[in-house]
């Protein structure tokens, strides 16, 4: 008995033991709502930091900082150590070790560092999938709310300019909406598109450029939509490496754009106002001589007679004056964050009676409708109206611009007492510059609606989703009217009227899992699939012949009318996975497949792949131990992509195309003079990029540095074929081209303390472009380059082929008997070769801030050098039979022989002018009164120019110009554009 009884009391501790045990463990697990709070400032100044997010690490709990740097959230967590995570855009994210006891509130100040490379920045990589930078192997850029805003421009792709490396930002037009084009790392392709996918908030739009009128070089494009107040950071994505996630329509980059959402806490108001004054920078020089020629065609005949010269360009350039104004509200609460914003736009033009006039609303709201979802929406409308005056030059013979370079300047252009112009274009029928700017009505107006709805789902602690539908939609609609009895080349009136509808959807799906293989290593896949719609619709029609003041063309007797449509589906999948060992070791690869409607069956789903590697050897030991002293942070990068190029077809290019015709009276159908292929196959690009991102001086001094080589094979080209075909030409799959180039990225903080600061940021890129190779010739024309620019197998794209000098064999112009030029040969009789290329050799930025106390000041330098601009204006202005440019007056004069121009006019090499160039392209000043008035927050009042000083060689009026618009190939192309005008604003900005 006693044995049992002590075995049964055994029984009875252990039994004790193991109930205090469970108990206790128990106890350990058992979790309490604790509240978090404190300030994230910045360690430099103090200043506090608005947005910067605090997160406890490997949970979902944290929460955003206010507008005064404090955060504050409640968690429901066990008690214990944890570690909180502290970000913000272009700051060091901070890891700070915090313990959870007895109290129920824990308070924790942090203070962030400066991060100039921002490898700590989380950047988006795939639809609306966030990595950090560090883990990347490509070369990603980001531009922040405020270096959009307050520096004159009125449109996204005006403000990025000379803030990112490897993009080369060209305004083609100083119109009010005039167009902008955006190469990053050059062009690649020949016959379809070089521009970058655009993303807004996950939604694919559209860019595009529509003629509806014939307007040059004034072509807006569409981008001229956004508002920048609206946009909280831009990412932009270069290189075939991106393509892999985001699909072929991203071979030539990406410009993300993020638009601003709410933040939990009460509402909160900005608004601003400015004011701006837009006028012409410089006049370019025009023939002032009192003299005109008896016989301008006879070089013998030097008689003269008495003339009064006009400056024609003092009547219809003007100065312009522009206002804008801009009101947004944002708040919320733990669940539910909304932003709202209104702008309202009106800036007129240097030609005057032109203005771009634009109202827009934005909206977007964030729900947290459960714990593991949240739910985004947005909602974007935008209306836009233009006056415009047609110029370029390129497919019609009227407009300010292009009357003006063939015009005599001895003419009167002013209306007579019935107020009929006199014509000013004697020998080739063109407009008298101020009939056009008073008289002509040209307009656009464009309604546009930008949407989207996104889920995000935490499924589990290492599952997530993601789903986005995105829709694009405008109606873009274009007015012409030239009245009757005028002095253009449709003397009778003319009417137009143009209409496009265009709407385009993307459909996205994501999946990323997320897991610790062991203490050392971390892997992330992600699994995605989207699908791309887009639909086109136009229609047109032109008359001449209207009767009195009637405008409209179904007046008039047609001249033409057409109707198009095009449908075009995308569509692909990915499947990326990522191996990073101890925070700095990453390893990525991805394979995606790509489809387009627009080629043939068999061809168009094609596989590509990519591959990067990053490391950052600063975090490791010995690098620390051997270079620690002079090294902040050093990260070496790697990788290699493949991509298609799906622009260059339209959507129904591939066939063999019929149009409608008449024959002895009775419908029919005949073939186009291209034939289809369908078996066409899209253009395939392979690159290359190497890189390091080094920071110096306690991350003082940061670098980035990027090489690259980009490889594009299966060109599709126009192929001659011979007349048996019954066929002029087909496009095929025979061309190659290379881009192949280098950027640095230099920022660095010499000064910053409480009182004053100063940052500073440089840019250099450098890219050369090469058509290896072209089937069938070797070269050809570019469309719309009056058989100017060329495509020539070992050139750059769009090189200019024409007429060259003779010359002597120590280099100098030779001429004839009489002393005039004439054109050269080269050794195989030909009569034209290479004279000029419109690719620069390289382009560059220099950014300067300085802050002192609320006072801060901004210079921004941009600089286009080696590149070659063909000035057309010059062309017709310096020939005798015009009249009105400058070297004709100095024919008037005898300082060069009569008839010069005119034997000049056929030598094209002299036209080709250096466009290279370095201007002040923005600076600002401003001062930031703090609490001014009760409810203030904050009153900032500001001055700005942008383009104020140009410093260049160019006897035009701009070289940072192009008439053919957003043409891929045909560039440096001068004619008749509207110059860039020199910009002057003020303006307040209130929150409060």
């Amino acid at each position: 008995m006693e044995k049992r009884s002590l075995n049964h009391n055994k029984i009875l501790s252990r039994l004790a033991g193991f109930l205090m045990l469970f108990a206790s463990a128990f106890a350990f697990a058992q979790t309490s709502d604790y509240s978090f709070s404190g300030t994230v400032s910045d360690s430099s100044d103090g200043a506090p930091i608005p947005g910067a997010s605090v997160f406890i690490k490997n949970t979902t709990i944290g929460g955003v900082t206010d507008f005064d740097g404090k955060y504050s959230f409640t968690g429901n967590v066990a008690s214990g150590s944890y570690q909180l995570q502290v970000s913000y855009l272009g700051y060091t994210t901070k890891t700070v070790p915090i313990t959870i006891g007895s109290e129920g509130n824990v308070v924790t100040d942090v203070m962030l560092q400066e991060d100039l490379l921002s490898l700590d920045e989380v950047v988006v990589t795939g639809s609306t999938v966030g990595v950090n930078k560090r883990t990347l192997g490509n070369s990603i850029s980001s531009v922040k709310s405020e270096d959009l805003v307050n520096n004159g421009a009125t449109a996204v792709d005006q403000a990025i300019s000379g803030k990112v490396t490897g993009a080369l930002v060209q305004q083609n037009s100083g119109d009010p909406a005039g167009g902008i084009s955006i190469r990053l790392r050059g062009p690649s392709t020949v016959l379809g598109s070089s521009d970058p996918l655009y993303i807004v908030d996950g939604i694919i739009i559209s860019n595009s450029s529509n003629q509806l009128i014939d307007l040059g070089g004034n072509a807006q494009n569409r981008l001229a939509d956004l508002n920048p107040n609206d946009i909280e950071r831009i990412e932009i994505i270069k290189g075939a490496a991106a393509a892999a996630v985001y699909g072929s329509r991203a071979s030539n980059g990406v410009v993300q754009i993020f638009t601003k959402k709410g933040r939990s806490g009460e509402p909160r108001f900005s608004f601003s106002t400015n004011v701006r004054v837009n006028e012409l920078r410089k006049e370019i020089d025009y023939n002032t001589v009192p003299l005109s020629w008896v016989d301008p065609f006879d070089r013998n005949n030097l008689e003269t007679v008495p003339a009064t010269r006009y400056n024609y360009q003092d009547e219809f350039f003007g100065t312009g004056f522009g206002v804008e104004n801009y009101i947004s509200m944002n708040g919320g609460n733990e669940k539910t964050s909304y932003f709202l914003s209104a702008s309202h736009l009106d800036n007129e033009g240097i030609i005057e009676n032109t203005d771009f006039r634009r109202i827009g609303f934005k909206a977007n709201l964030t729900q947290k409708a459960f714990d593991w979802l949240t739910v985004n929406a947005g909602l974007n409308y935008v209306r836009s109206v233009s006056n415009d005056i047609p110029n370029g030059g390129i497919n019609a013979a009227y407009g300010a611009i292009t009357g003006f370079v063939f015009s005599d300047n001895s003419i009167n252009p002013f209306p007579n007492e019935s107020g009929v112009y006199p014509v000013t274009s004697n020998l080739v029928p063109r407009t008298n510059p101020l009939e056009a700017v008073n008289r002509f009505d040209f307009g656009q107006k464009v309604n546009r609606f930008i949407t989207s709805i996104g889920l995000d789902a935490k499924i589990t602690e290492k599952l997530s989703a993601n789903y986005t539908l995105g829709l694009d939609y405008f109606n873009q609609s274009a007015t012409a009217f030239i009245p009757i009895n005028n002095t253009s080349p449709n003397g009778n009136g003319f009417a137009r009227r143009s209409d496009i509808n265009n709407f385009q959807y993307n459909s996205d799906l994501n999946l990323s899992y997320k897991t610790n293989i062991n203490e050392a290593i971390t892997s992330t896949t992600t699994l995605g699939g989207s699908w791309q719609y887009e639909e086109f619709d136009r229609i047109g029609i032109s008359a001449d012949g209207l009767p009195p003041i009637v405008e409209t063309a179904e007046s008039g007797s047609i001249l033409a009318q057409g109707e198009g449509r095009s449908q075009i589906s995308y569509w692909g999948a990915f499947i990326q996975q990522s191996f990073g060992y101890k925070d700095k070791l990453y390893i990525n690869g991805a394979l995606r497949q790509d489809g387009a409607s627009t080629f043939g069956e068999d061809e168009r789903n094609q596989l590509y792949a990519k591959a990067s590697l990053s490391y950052i050897l600063s975090e490791e030991d010995f690098w620390e131990d051997t270079f620690g002293d002079a090294f902040s942070t050093f990260k070496v990068r790697a990788s290699w992509g493949q991509a298609g190029n799906l622009t260059a077809l339209t959507a129904f290019q591939r066939f063999t195309l019929l149009n409608p015709a008449a024959i002895n009276g009775s419908p029919s159908l005949i073939p186009s003079t291209q034939q289809g292929d369908l078996n066409i196959a899209p253009e395939r690009q392979e690159e290359i990029e190497f890189g390091f991102d080094a920071g110096f001086l306690n991350n003082r001094l940061g670098i980035e540095a990027t090489y690259y080589k980009q490889d594009v094979t299966d060109l599709l080209l126009p192929r001659e074929l011979a007349p048996s075909t019954g066929f002029a030409s087909r496009i095929e799959n025979v061309g190659n081209l290379e881009n192949k180039g280098l950027e640095i990225l230099l920022k660095g903080s010499p000064i910053k303390s409480e009182d004053f600061s100063w940052d500073i940021t440089a840019t250099y890129s450098k890219n050369e472009n090469t058509v290896t190779n072209v089937a069938g010739g070797g070269q050809f024309a570019l469309a719309g380059s009056f058989s100017t620019n060329f495509v020539i197998e070992g050139e750059p794209l769009g090189v200019f082929y024409r007429q060259f000098y003779a010359r002597d064999p120590d280099g100098s112009i030779s001429l004839d008997e009489n002393g005039y030029p004439f054109t050269g040969v080269t050794e195989d009789g030909s009569t034209s070769k290479v004279i000029g290329d419109p690719n620069p050799e390289w382009f560059g930025s220099l950014i300067n801030e300085f802050t002192y106390k609320d006072f801060s000041f901004r210079v921004q330098f941009d600089a286009v050098q080696g590149f070659d601009v063909f000035n057309w204006n010059r062309r017709l202005l310096d020939n005798v039979i015009f009249g009105g440019g400058f070297n004709v007056g100095q024919e008037l004069l005898g300082n060069r022989p009569k008839g010069f121009g005119g034997a000049q006019a056929g030598i094209f090499e002299e036209f080709v002018e250096d466009g290279s160039f370095v201007k002040l392209r923005e600076l600002a000043l401003s001062y930031n009164l703090r609490e001014p008035f009760k409810g203030v927050d904050n009153l900032k009042i500001s001055l700005v120019g942008r383009n104020l000083i140009s410093w260049d060689d160019y006897s035009g009026w701009d070289p940072e110009i192009n008439s053919a618009g957003q043409s891929n190939g045909v560039r440096g192309f001068d004619f008749a554009g509207v110059p860039i005008p020199r910009t002057y604003q003020i303006g307040i900005n209130v929150n409060f």
